[in-house]
């Protein structure tokens, strides 16, 4: 079994991004595929085991059995926002979920920009209004370009976590919204801090800054590793260069003979069930999403951008 056919037998959640991102199925296709996430599979698992009050868990706690979380995983699987069951599922969260902080309302956000990030992340995929949290979130960034969940108690340096939570979120505020330079200026000054520490390195000594992120977990939950911060440099259409090519080295030299690359540091913690087959195990996952770092960094942005243009055209209609 080739390594593309090995990843098409598996959850809708993998197969509607391998035909988007590596196979290259006509717009239709993908969208039929991605359908089936809200009904079959991992995606309806977890849609399933949502309470009547909205909540999976806590908001926040327990970590990885939370609303956040449960949504953070459902917007990796790629839940078409503009489904029926979507609208329901965080129609709930908006009304009734409430930060552990203080009680804010979800789509509020709370005080620590990771987790500001992660709200703004969610709330403009599934359709909400975030505007609040990021205008929060610009006024923190720091002289840097990134953001560091310390800075409230006196740090005055980004840290990569933060940075790329943070991230994240703005892209798809940026995606879900008619645009605003001044969100746009904000992720270039964030890219380029994680740039120019060529994704894994103190910019001062050029030693690396944490072993752990030179190791691939999925899901990756609030931590950061060099994949994660690749996947999101080619999801938003980073043109690749130098400052990255180390850690694409990196992505390449995890390959296994038989083309697929292992589950590394799954964060441990309760979960509702596994995605993957165990640590050590090739990881659909981490295959998928190395092999469009790899694409990426050979054909450059253009391909991500016709991709999105195909496969994403439909979800963004129907939410219009």
């Amino acid at each position: 079994m080739s390594v593309v056919n090995w990843l098409l037998d598996s959850d809708p959640a993998i197969r509607w991004q391998v035909m988007r991102d590596l196979t290259h199925e006509p717009a239709d296709v993908i969208a039929a595929e991605r359908s089936r996430v809200a009904s079959e599979g991992w995606g309806a698992r977890l849609l399933a085991l949502q309470g009547p009050d909205g909540q999976w868990g806590g908001t926040y706690f327990p970590e990885w059995t939370s609303t956040t979380n449960t949504l953070l995983l459902l917007r990796h699987m790629g839940l078409d926002p503009a489904s029926d069951v979507a609208r329901r599922a965080v129609a709930l969260v908006r009304d009734n979920s409430k930060w552990e902080h203080a009680g804010q309302a979800y789509f509020s956000g709370e005080v620590e920009p990771c987790i500001n990030g992660t709200a703004v992340a969610l709330g403009s995929y599934f359709g909400q209004d975030v505007h609040g949290v990021v205008d929060r979130l610009l006024t923190e960034q720091l002289s840097d370009g990134g953001w560091n969940c310390e800075a409230e108690r006196g740090s005055t340096v980004s840290s990569f976590g933060t940075t790329i939570n943070v991230l994240e979120g703005l892209l798809e505020f940026d995606r879900a919204t008619p645009g605003s330079t001044e969100v746009t200026t904000a992720r270039r000054r964030g890219e380029k801090y994680l740039l120019d520490r060529r994704m894994f390195r103190r910019l001062s000594t050029g030693e690396v800054v944490n072993p752990e992120w030179l190791r691939f977990s999925f899901p990756t939950r609030y931590f950061y590793d060099v994949l994660r911060g690749l996947d999101y440099m080619r999801s938003a259409s980073v043109e690749p260069d130098e400052r990255c090519a180390e850690a694409i080295d990196l992505v390449e030299a995890k390959r296994a003979e038989d083309g697929r690359w292992p589950l590394e540091n799954p964060h441990t913690g309760l979960v509702y069930f596994d995605v993957d087959e165990g640590e050590g195990k090739p990881s659909r996952w981490n295959t998928l999403r190395a092999m469009r770092v790899l694409d990426w960094s050979e054909h450059g942005s253009t391909a991500r951008k016709d991709d999105l243009t195909r496969s994403e055209a439909h979800s963004r209609s129907s939410r219009s």
